[in-house]
């Protein structure tokens, strides 16, 4: 097995810190990515949930309505 010349180790010793460092920009990138978007996922599910919120409200109120009105024709 052939050794690595001497003057190798500092040029592998920089490029293995350069990788090291884009691997925890992106990880901290990513991460930050990856909380947005859950805030956003946890906002339309809000928004979702006051919506069907708001059409069971209307159904009552249209079930009322339909009841008020067979009142009147029988009365």
């Amino acid at each position: 097995m052939e050794r690595i010349p001497e003057m190798m180790f500092p040029v592998l010793a920089i490029a293995v810190l350069g990788l090291t460092t884009i691997c925890i920009v992106a990880i901290v990138y990513w991460s930050k990515a990856r909380e947005k978007e859950l805030q956003l996922q946890r906002e339309m599910r809000i928004r979702e949930m006051e919506h069907q919120q708001k059409m069971r409200e209307l159904e009552v109120e249209r079930e009322k309505a339909k009841a008020a009105q067979v009142h009147e024709r029988i009365a």
